[in-house]
């Protein structure tokens, strides 16, 4: 049955899009690369991570998970990217991602980890700030989310100092290792006081999703 509301963002107005680095707070956030694999794998197997994400990934699922972000941009299911050091793009500190993107409605839900060397250097909030900066003034997003489990207090901090409110929490909506976890929903809209200017460091070349 049609639909009485026009769709916040028209299906293509991501595909369309080439995918950009960008710039943050002494951080950027890249496409991921196919050498990348080494440090997504080992990010799985850090006890924090698989706390939180409930995942491990072997060398084969790593290589597989960075194939899968050209795909899943094309078609319009999330969008990935690795966060890096500003002044060395080669080495990975975390990952960040746009995920449960729904365009017609203008939402998306953020997902991120720092691996341990990267910690307790403000790399997360800072990455979180340009993306939210980005998927507002240049994707149009009307509405991004973050969910944290109650008991991760670390992704509360973060959640606040990239300006997004703390909302309630939704009581047992995730399922990890040791049972299930209430939520911390927290989330920024484009009509919030604006984040740090966002700012394009380079645009990726367009290319056909593989596999």
């Amino acid at each position: 049955m049609p639909s009485l509301v026009a769709p916040a963002l028209a299906p293509g107005a991501l595909a369309r899009l080439t995918q950009p680095e960008l710039g943050g707070d002494r951080v950027r956030l890249r496409p991921w690369r196919p050498d990348d694999g080494p440090a997504v794998a080992a990010a799985y197997a850090d006890p924090a991570i698989r706390r939180w994400h409930c995942r491990s990934m072997t060398d084969d699922e790593a290589r597989d998970w960075i194939d899968a972000w050209p795909r899943r941009w094309h078609g319009e299911t999330g969008a990935g990217w690795a966060v890096v050091d500003a002044d060395d793009p080669g080495g990975v500190l975390g990952q960040i991602s746009l995920r449960r993107l729904d365009l017609a409605e203008g939402l998306a839900e953020v997902s991120y980890w720092v691996l341990p060397a990267a910690r307790g250097r403000r790399v997360a909030p800072s990455a979180l700030a340009a993306l939210a900066g980005w998927s507002f003034t240049v994707l149009g997003l009307h509405r991004v989310e973050l969910a944290h489990s109650t008991a991760n207090p670390a992704s509360c901090r973060v959640a606040e100092r990239a300006g997004f409110a703390a909302e309630g929490t939704k009581r047992a909506e995730a399922l990890h290792t040791d049972g299930w976890h209430d939520m911390h929903l927290h989330a920024r809209l484009a009509t919030d006081a604006p984040c740090r200017p966002v700012e394009v460091v380079a645009e990726r070349v367009r290319s056909t999703p593989t596999r």
